[in-house]
């Protein structure tokens, strides 16, 4: 399947930025069943300064922000083809041993609540893949798709607990699971095409385990899928913050509007 993606993302600040630099992970990855075409990357009032590789095989890109601005636009705009493999990326890659993706984050520690999710679903000692996906339903079953009950830093326990949240929460729920059943799991950021329109809600997020055998799978919590053709993956890591499309820091103007508009469509290949 072929995808076209414009991504645009919209600060305005309250006072002129005395300095800013953000960090960007909005370059696609080139992995099994995921070709890049085309990617261009344009900023209104920001320079980008230095492109490197992370821990994780994300492209980053570091972006200065123009003093005494009021206002950074941040455009992405490509080409994407996509195969179907059941959610199987395969083998691990990166410059992180995979055991690196068993040690629990603040993020993604269980507490109580999802301790007694997996005391639910029993262990995994039968076909590990058939429980990953079943604790993938409970999840989903429990923590209600929710918009505006969390934030970037809401914990896996904290979303379990209220049993709300977002696809970054669901993520990160399964993902601390998986590890506390000595399972690798990592988190992913990027694009979904929604059958029932071209303009998204949001970026995506889901999240990826380690299954003997295949090697990494993905696992969209959320809508209670394998990532199929309509998914494009982005950034990987340990938690959110290893994938976080933007972050960065800003002196002279705390506070700001963030405005994101996402389009992604498929294309008709000739």
């Amino acid at each position: 399947m072929r995808l076209s993606i414009r991504h645009n993302t919209r600060y305005r600040f309250r006072e002129p930025v005395v300095h800013a630099l953000q960090r960007l992970r909005l370059t696609p990855k080139e992995t099994q069943g995921q070709k890049i075409l085309d990617w261009t990357m344009s900023y209104e009032n920001a320079e980008a300064e230095l492109e490197y590789d992370d821990q994780n095989f994300n492209t980053v890109t570091l972006v200065t922000v123009e003093p005494g601005v009021r206002e950074v636009l941040i455009s992405c705009e490509g080409l994407v083809d996509t195969e179907d493999n059941a959610g199987v990326i395969g083998r691990h890659s990166g410059h992180l041993p995979l055991w690196s993706f068993l040690g629990q984050t603040a993020l993604t520690k269980p507490g109580p609540t999802v301790k007694q999710m997996l005391r639910d679903i029993g262990t995994l000692d039968g076909n590990k893949l058939d429980g990953l996906h079943a604790l993938s339903e409970r999840i989903r079953s429990d923590v209600a798709y929710m918009t505006g009950q969390t934030g970037v830093k809401t914990t896996a326990e904290e979303a379990a607990t209220q049993g709300s949240g977002v696809c970054q929460d669901h993520a990160h729920i399964f993902i601390g699971a998986a590890r506390a059943m000595d399972v690798p799991a990592r988190y992913v950021s990027g694009y979904l095409m929604m059958n029932d329109r071209v303009e998204q809600d949001a970026t995506h997020a889901w999240a990826e385990a380690h299954v003997d055998g295949l090697g990494w799978v993905g696992f969209d919590i959320s809508n209670g899928i394998s990532p199929d053709p309509r998914y494009v993956r982005v950034a990987t890591g340990r938690d959110y913050r290893d994938a976080a499309p933007i972050t960065g820091i800003t002196f002279g103007s705390l506070n700001e509007d963030l405005q994101v508009d996402v389009e992604v469509e498929q294309q008709v290949q000739q």
